[in-house]
């Protein structure tokens, strides 16, 4: 590792502590050479996942899709977003310990339906309804009627 402001490969690890809510550390580092602090984050390397789409296409796993998904399920709903990346967070570990290279994404819908039920009845229905792409107001009232028959 080099200093980023003089390039310096003297350096030392000041202090080392987890992120929270994250498979990271973060390390405060010092330069030897010029004497200047800077933080560094480490992240165990993952192998590439490819999710299958409903269509057969295959796209590279993305949590930035998860993320959105969730936030728009949430949007005006008394839900914090340290659950929001908590649930997040949850799912990607659920996808990673499949330890398969490529995963469905139905497997991951429904993953992250299960989280929004945990957190949140009217963003769950948001999501489902998007989801399961509801084609009338029969097939939306009969999820409905799963979900309060569920209570």
């Amino acid at each position: 590792m080099k200093c980023p402001f003089c390039g310096s490969e003297n350096i030392r690890v000041v202090d080392s502590r987890p992120v929270e809510e994250s498979n990271s550390i973060r390390r405060r580092r010092i330069c030897e050479g010029c004497g200047k602090r800077f933080t560094t984050y480490e992240k165990v390397e993952t192998f590439p996942i490819m999710v299958i789409k409903k269509d057969q296409t295959r796209e590279v796993y993305d949590r930035a899709k998860i993320e959105q998904g969730i936030l728009r399920a949430c949007h005006k709903r008394p839900v914090s977003s340290a659950q929001i990346s908590q649930a997040v967070n949850e799912v990607e570990t659920a996808i990673y310990a499949k330890e398969q290279a490529e995963v469905l994404s139905t497997d991951i819908g429904e993953m992250v339906m299960g989280k929004l039920k945990e957190l949140d009845m009217v963003a769950y229905v948001r999501f489902a309804s998007v989801y399961r792409e509801f084609k009338d107001a029969d097939t939306f009232m009969e999820e409905l009627k799963k979900l309060l028959a569920d209570q």
